[in-house]
């Protein structure tokens, strides 16, 4: 399937949705202020690996080989901000892209209704971005971001970019400063593809926050997050050819995530003075499901701006601590599948050939332990590989306002 093939009907299924609620839009509130924008990413990806495939996020179901693919990066969305009075605004944005039901259907990435009593509070309710980890609630957004995606070392264990509910936004001004608190509560909108078995972490309730400190050129932030996984993981299937019971029976409940709770802990700090592009980040997530391991990563990106062009070099890495207990050989196959201990040096060009519009190359060098698993598919049958990757991407961004 060639990339225009993938994208171009689903662009126009955004426009005719946008131009829908633009039309609709006079007859409920003449006085009302509205704005659509949308943005695309136009994405060929390939690697090395004859092994493995390479994916963006959790949420892809196949990734990228030694063939080019456009499903691993392309992306298309569509924004509508409607201003329903001076204090009160809607926004609304769907997208479209490789999903966990290996469809490209639209979805509903952001929905919800914003109240602004004054400049310094904000509340908002509906389907939310997630930016308790720095950059998060951008990740679709190509153009907003230096290199071709997030760091996958330090995203892969975010699985998904919205939560239905409510936050609280709060700001003070210090001087030439700005420091903005923010707290939220609600549930993730995902499932998870695990082989042929979705896992529905949909409706599992989430609550945290973040503290951000903004000055001049530097933004820092530190974030945390608590999910309590509602639904176990699907693994009966595919765990009881091999195991009888009451073994079954056992390894499900030592598996068991429903009532479990992950634990997000972040810190990022963001530099942009024009020419030249800094950030670094760090989280740590620690699992009480014997499910998963408990993890580290962090992110470093550097950027220097020429005219239209900005070479850039990074480098991130992740590492999971391996459980000590073991049931069988069975279940410690499952347990492999959470296991990282890698790293991956990046190097990039953004050309911003055009207003809105930027072309990117890059490169990632992903060297790995041969049991490092964690996120990629298609896992070899012995649980273990080469441990290098070589991923070269190729994308055009461009946003519309």
């Amino acid at each position: 399937m060639s990339v225009l093939r993938f994208l171009l009907p689903r662009l126009c299924g955004v426009a005719v949705s946008s131009l829908a609620i633009f039309l609709a839009g006079p007859l409920v509130a003449e006085e009302a202020a509205f704005t659509v924008q949308g943005f695309a990413t136009l994405g060929a990806t390939r690697s090395n690996s004859r092994e493995l495939e390479f994916v963006r996020d959790l949420s892809q179901p196949r990734g990228a080989r030694r063939e080019w693919t456009p499903s691993v990066d392309s992306v298309a969305g569509v924004q509508a901000d409607w201003r329903l009075a001076p204090e009160l605004s809607l926004t609304v944005q769907a997208v479209s892209r490789y999903r966990h039901d290996r469809s490209y259907a639209p979805e509903l990435a952001w929905a919800f209704l914003r109240y602004e009593p004054t400049p310094a509070l904000t509340w908002r309710a509906g389907r939310l971005g997630t930016d308790f980890f720095m950059l998060a609630d951008s990740r679709l957004i190509g153009y907003s971001y230096l290199t071709v995606r997030p760091a996958g070392d330090f995203f892969w264990h975010l699985p998904f970019s919205s939560i239905d509910g409510v936050d609280l936004v709060a700001s003070r001004v210090f001087g030439s400063a700005v420091l903005r608190g923010k707290l939220f509560y609600g549930a993730p909108s995902a499932h998870l593809p695990l082989a042929q078995e979705q896992w529905k972490i949909a409706g599992s309730p989430m609550a945290g926050g973040y503290l951000d400190w903004q000055q001049g050129s530097w933004q820092w932030r530190a974030g945390y997050a608590a999910l309590r996984f509602s639904h176990d993981l699907p693994l009966a299937g595919a765990l009881a050819p091999s195991l009888p019971e009451p073994w079954l029976a056992e390894a499900l409940a030592y598996l068991k995530t429903a009532g479990r709770r992950s634990d997000f802990y972040s810190l990022g700090a963001v530099y942009d003075d024009g020419p030249w592009q800094a950030q670094l980040m760090v989280n740590r997530i620690e699992q009480q499901s014997a499910a998963f391991e408990s993890s580290y990563a962090a992110s470093l990106l550097l950027g220097r701006r020429f005219g239209a062009f900005t070479p850039y070099l990074g480098y991130s890495l992740a590492r999971s601590s391996p459980k000590r207990e073991r049931l069988n050989p069975v279940v410690d196959r499952v347990l492999a599948d959470s296991h990282v201990q890698q790293g991956t040096a990046t190097a990039g060009l953004r050309w911003d050939l055009a207003r809105h519009t930027a072309l990117k190359f890059q490169w990632d060098g992903i060297r790995a332990a041969s049991t490092s698993l964690f996120p990629f598919r298609d896992d070899p049958a012995t649980g273990r590989w080469s441990g290098r990757m070589n991923v070269y991407s190729v994308t055009l961004d461009y946003v519309f306002r």
